[in-house]
């Protein structure tokens, strides 16, 4: 792995473990064992540095959120759109704990960011829209975009408002397990009947996932 690559993962590791916050450009070199010289040739600054964690944060999107084609909707597709939003929300999960502050330090950031989300509400719509035409929810047309805002609205925030409306400190995989349910909750109100048996087999899934001591 490039010199630069190790320094992006390892700023990673680091941001997740001990917050975002309170590493600096001197931890990461001194976590690599490299010079700050030698970080500091390959990014300007720390904000430098997350924005090339940013472009992973986008592949992640791009990679677990693609739309279907053929397939039936059932348990193992909605499941691979449900870890995917996991392994999202874990793998940044720094970023989604301080998500307004790094946004409000950082203007060429928060540009890449809108945009990108922007681009994932409209795949999340036509995903909704998909299901919908294959007969697993019941809802308004006008209503899918906004139901696709709803639910990116709530794992974006999820983090951020375990930590500030709980006793809990760190996030946990338990605690996002739970996040997940709390999505699945408003799937469950859009179910058709045929559909519903498919989104609780879903829910004991995560149930069983959330139940387990972290992990």
């Amino acid at each position: 792995m490039k010199t630069r690559d190790k320094i992006v993962h390892a700023s990673l590791d680091l941001f997740n473990e001990h917050g975002e916050r309170s590493i600096t450009t001197n931890h990461i070199a001194a976590h690599l064992e490299i010079s700050p010289g030698n970080l500091y040739y390959h990014f300007r600054n720390k904000e430098d540095i997350i924005r090339s964690i940013f472009t992973l944060y986008e592949e992640h999107l791009t990679s677990g959120f693609q739309p279907y084609d053929d397939e039936q909707v059932n348990v193992e597709l909605l499941m691979r759109y449900f870890d995917a939003m996991f392994h999202t929300l874990w793998q940044f999960r720094f970023m989604y704990a301080n998500l307004v502050d790094i946004l409000s330090r950082d203007e060429q950031l928060n540009q890449m960011y809108t945009k990108t989300q922007q681009k994932f509400l409209t795949r999340a719509t036509n995903i909704l829209r998909k299901i919908k035409h294959d007969g697993a929810l019941i809802i308004e047309d006008k209503e899918i975009m906004p139901l696709a805002d709803t639910i990116r609205m709530v794992a974006c925030f999820w983090i951020s408002n375990r930590l500030t409306h709980s006793d809990i400190t760190t996030i946990t995989k338990t605690s996002l397990y739970e996040g997940l349910l709390r999505v699945l909750m408003i799937f469950k109100a859009y179910a058709t009947p045929h559909s519903r048996a498919t989104f609780e087999r879903l829910e004991q899934h995560y149930q069983v996932l959330a139940a387990q001591d972290d992990f």
